[in-house]
């Protein structure tokens, strides 16, 4: 038994159902998915791969990129995606860390890459967006059918990098097992159905846009509107597509700028979203007003959920139940979840912040090559120190408060952005801040707040001063203020407080 593939191939009811449908019309049946991701197993066998060798990726999303990683899940190899935009110096850390068998990537890309391949001894193969490239030609000319190599719930189906905003960049290592047990659990607790049809805008080479999107379609026979990016007009188009042979959405999963770009459309409104069902929001924290403004406009509440690169989802609000703002929810069934000290590990009441732990089926096997790491990182009784610090209320309700890097020591007490941000960003006239603790000689650390006000406000510094004084304590108040047009995000939309501490540390 191929564990994952095989689990996805049983859940397929009707080959002719669509599987895969692009903005312009290019529909992609199961029956065709199955042959296509055979056609690239015989591409990838007839280059070498076999079992357990990694295989590299690189380029643009498009339906082939979905065939690729199911291909490779076939041939019982370890998926490897690279985000687009990482520079050849950036691949070639990956490469020679990884050691895969190949790198696939879009022939404009050959040159600029081809001394990260040489450097680490890999072979690079082309494949375009389109029906074009190495790759492309070989699984052409290949047969529609391919017997999958046997894997266990144990073997590794992919790593996935972290990413590395401190020190070096891990390799986590997610087993069949791993991914197969969130799925399951996420198509359960989210109601997914053969009638869902997703809209699937998210980045492909991160867990959210491959594992938790795509695998809730595989693994409930639903169907995807596939768009190559995220384009609020065109994901609104798709919510209330009313052409001919074309699929209408009835479930979005986004990062919080999705729904804040959303909600800049004037077409958004209830009647927009009458087929739609549900709309998930995860990779980074939605903001209160976010999730009060998306309420009022659509009558639809955000779900919002956690997890991470090293578990898959951890926690979820509920499908049926209150979805509280500022919150990920309880933890997910099979799903084990507490807060310790991030001192002595010892668990904390209720309500206490501290270190978020986990454990469960989801939980990766490890960093790759990284046996101290991964060692350093789980308790003795396998709990995983995920490294985000949190809470967990009087009805299991999770809400994040920060990383543990961002953690701000200041005189010896402890800070926690979050707390911070949630007040000035409660303020009239403030879209959204960041806080970050930045090199003091007297405290060691000082509390610095950037902060992006709504287009024409008038809000000032010294108005930010005066409301947090009524709101913390002295040693909470921001040394430093200051005012942008927006924070620097990564692909994720995750808000890069290393960025910001670098430039304002001066």
């Amino acid at each position: 038994m191929n564990h994952l593939f095989d689990i996805i191939a049983a859940k397929i009811v009707d080959p002719e159902k669509i599987f895969l449908q692009t903005p312009d019309g290019l529909s992609i049946s199961y029956r065709q998915m199955l042959s296509a991701s055979a056609r690239y197993a015989h591409a990838l066998t007839a280059l070498g791969v076999e079992a357990g060798d990694r295989v590299a990726l690189q380029m643009e999303k498009s339906p082939a990129y979905i065939f690729i990683y199911l291909a490779a899940l076939r041939t019982g190899a370890i998926f490897l995606p690279l985000n687009t935009a990482y520079t050849p110096h950036e691949v070639s850390y990956f490469l020679s860390d990884a050691r895969p068998k190949i790198l696939i990537c879009d022939p404009a890309r050959r040159d600029a890459l081809a001394g990260a391949a040489a450097g680490a001894d890999v072979r690079i193969v082309t494949h375009g967006h389109g029906q074009d490239g190495e790759l492309f030609d070989l699984a052409f000319a290949s047969r529609p059918e391919f017997k999958n190599v046997p894997c266990g719930p144990g073997d590794v189906a992919a790593i996935l990098y972290t990413s590395g905003t401190t020190g070096r960049s891990k390799g986590a290592m997610l087993s069949h097992g791993n991914l197969a047990a969130n799925s399951l659990t996420l198509v359960d607790c989210w109601k997914f159905t053969a009638q869902d049809v997703l809209i699937h805008a998210l980045p492909v080479y991160h867990t959210h846009g491959l594992f938790v999107a795509t695998h809730c379609v595989l693994f409930s026979g639903a169907s995807m509107i596939f768009h190559a990016k995220f384009d609020a007009t065109k994901t609104l188009d798709a919510m209330r597509e009313k052409r001919e042979g074309f699929l209408r959405g009835t479930v979005l999963m986004g990062v919080p700028t999705f729904y804040t770009r959303l909600l800049a459309e004037p077409g958004l409104t209830r009647e927009a979203c009458a087929s739609m069902r549900l709309f998930v929001s995860g990779s980074a924290p939605l903001l209160a007003d976010t999730h009060r403004a998306w309420r009022e406009r659509t009558g639809h509440a955000i779900l919002e959920r956690y997890g991470m690169t090293e578990t898959n989802m951890n926690t979820s609000n509920p499908y049926d139940g209150e979805r509280l703002a500022g919150t990920v929810g309880p933890a997910l069934p099979g799903v084990e979840l507490r807060v310790t000290d991030p001192e002595t590990g010892a668990e904390l009441p209720r309500g206490e912040i501290g270190m978020i732990e986990v454990r469960g089926p989801n939980v990766f096997k490890g960093y790759w090559l990284m046996p101290e790491k991964t060692a350093s990182e789980f308790r003795p009784d396998g709990f995983f120190i995920t490294g985000d610090l949190g809470q967990i209320d009087a009805n299991r309700y999770v809400r994040i408060v920060g990383r543990g890097k961002d953690l701000i020591i200041s005189g010896g007490l402890n800070i926690y952005p979050k707390e911070i941000e949630t007040e000035i960003d409660s303020l009239p006239g403030v879209v959204e801040s960041a806080v970050v603790g930045l090199p003091d000689a007297d405290f060691g650390e000082a509390v610095a707040a950037i902060v992006v006000r709504e287009k024409g406000a008038a809000i000032d510094e010294a108005q930010i001063r005066a409301a947090l004084s009524e709101k913390l304590a002295r040693f909470k108040w921001p040394k430093t203020i200051a005012f942008v047009d927006e924070l620097p995000r990564n692909a994720m939309g995750k808000v890069q407080k290393n960025v910001l501490r670098k430039r304002y540390g001066g």
